[in-house]
Formats: C-alpha cells, structure tokens, sequence
C-alpha cells in the first residue's frame, strides 16, 4: 500500500461527541484499511489536532511534535487493517501510537543527547549500557503505575482518560457523566498528587 502525501500540518477538527467521532473513525478505517485515501485525508482532518497536542505535551518543541504527528498518521494508514474494534475505540487506538510515538522521539533525543556526552569517554561497557538502559525504563514505567495507585478511582479515571485517551475535558465529563469543573478539578488533583509521588517539580 503507497503512503499518501504528507497531508500537512495539523487542522482544526470538527466538534461532536467522542461517540461520534469513534464512529466516523471507524468507518474511515475500514476504507482506509481499502486502500482510501480521501478517507484517510477526513481521518487526518478529524483527529491531527488531538495527536498534534499530545506529541506537543510530551515534546514540548513544536518542531519535534510535527515530526511525530506525520509519523503517527504514516503508522496509522499503514496499519489501518490492524485497527481491532473489539478492543477499544478508534480513538484510544490513535492516542496510543502517539503517546507511543512522542515518547520514542523523547528517548532518541535523550540518546542523541547521552552519546554525544560521552563521545571520547575512557572506557565503556556497551552491554551493561543496553542493561541500564531497560532497567531505567522499566523503573519509570513501574513507578508512574504504583504513584496512579495513589490516586482516587475516579481522579485516575479521569486523568487517563484526559492524557492517555486524549479527551478534552468536555468529553471526559461526558464520558464520566460529571460536570466540566467537577472534572477539571478532578484531574488538576490527581497531576499533583502524581508529580508529588514522583518526586517531579
């Protein structure tokens, strides 16, 4: 199957409930799992905007979150017949490859980054290096779910929902049957409550 053209950067989406969006996603993957690339150019169009900003919290620089925004959309057309609806939403299926996607660019600038330091270094063992390396990030991942943990069902609810569904709040309060503030609230709490188990700022 050919890649599309790079269909630019990310555009405003269209509004509605997450309901109808999953929906109109899910048709948009079966004709793009098809080969159809006007259906891939309405995917594009409806969600470039949500993958745009979850690459851009995790990346920070609006450069590198670009990058990752076409990768995603790459991955996404070339996978579109892997999508499995019996195991979640079109839309927590995109979130993931992006959060998946923002956080290997996160680790390949930090190895770029680590090389580079030591460049010229006396002596290494690139072996205990690879090893290091896994173990470090297995402790990130194990410490971020033990400090989720910590947080109320409904404010864990909510923020992986907000950050790893990527819903705005809106949606969270529909999804969750809340209020808006009652939500925000909920998910400003829980980010304080982790960034203090984590020991972040």
């Amino acid at each position: 199957m050919d890649t599309p053209n790079n269909p630019g950067p990310p555009v405003f989406e269209a509004t509605g409930s997450a309901t109808d969006l999953n929906s109109q996603l899910t048709a948009l993957l079966d004709l793009m799992a098809a080969g159809d690339q006007q259906a891939f150019a309405e995917f594009y169009r409806l969600t470039s905007r949500r993958v745009f900003g979850m690459a851009r919290r995790v990346l920070i620089d609006s450069d590198l979150s670009e990058d990752a925004t076409q990768e995603v959309f790459i991955q996404v057309w070339q996978g579109a017949a892997k999508f499995d609806r019996a195991a979640g939403t079109p839309l927590a299926w995109l979130m993931t490859i992006a959060h998946r996607r923002a956080i290997d660019r996160v680790r390949a600038v930090q190895a770029a980054t680590d090389r580079e330091a030591k460049y010229g270094a006396a002596s290494q063992d690139p072996d205990r290096d690879v090893v290091a390396e896994e173990a470090d990030t297995n402790f990130e991942a194990e410490a971020v779910s033990r400090c989720l943990g910590t947080l109320t069902d409904t404010q864990r609810e909510s923020v992986r929902l907000a950050y790893y569904g990527g819903l705005t709040y809106r949606e969270v309060a529909e999804h969750l049957g809340a209020a808006v503030p009652t939500i925000k609230s909920r998910i400003r709490d829980g980010l304080l409550r982790l960034k203090t188990c984590l020991g972040v700022g």
